[in-house]
């Protein structure tokens, strides 16, 4: 095989690994000291293996077992049930002023629900939110220290 053709074999291999980082999030590692292909693959699982045990993460199984956002109606936390009792509570005092308790407990009721649903959907977007970013920190560990084993062996990481 000629020196042109391992080149560009070597330079399709070194693309294909940095896409398939790019894609993933994960750190891309350059040789810095003339590290092959394949001593950069040996290399890239010594310290994919390395990063894993020393972290206790997976970032594979970290990305996998992460919840989806939640989707649908924002139920559960009985935030609709209690604005609806508020509400209630409070329509009635103002529609007895009024002179009609029960229809201003009713007005009050579905004001109530719909502040309560207000403050589910609220929620609920809290949550999705901090489990992204436990999930996020998790993997960034696990990347710094890949990142620092592959700099030990003469790569460069960006």
């Amino acid at each position: 095989m000629n020196v042109i053709r391992k080149r560009t074999i070597c330079a399709l291999v070194l693309m294909a690994l940095a896409l398939d980082s790019l894609a993933q999030g994960k750190p891309i590692a350059y040789p810095a000291k003339g590290q092959s292909a394949q001593q950069q693959q040996r290399d890239d699982g010594e310290c994919y293996s390395w990063a894993k045990s020393s972290t206790g993460i997976d970032p594979a199984a970290v990305a996998s077992a992460a919840p989806p956002p939640s989707t649908g109606p924002a139920v559960g936390g009985g935030e609709r049930v209690g604005g609806a009792a508020r509400g209630a509570a409070g329509g009635a005092v103002i529609g007895a002023i009024a002179g009609d308790a029960g229809k201003g407990a009713a007005i009050g009721a579905v004001t109530g629900t719909m502040v309560g649903g207000h403050r589910a959907r609220q929620n609920r977007r809290a949550q999705d939110a901090n489990a992204q970013a436990q999930t996020q920190g998790a993997i960034d560990t696990y990347y710094r220290a890949y990142g620092a084993c592959m700099e030990g062996r003469g790569y460069t990481i960006r």
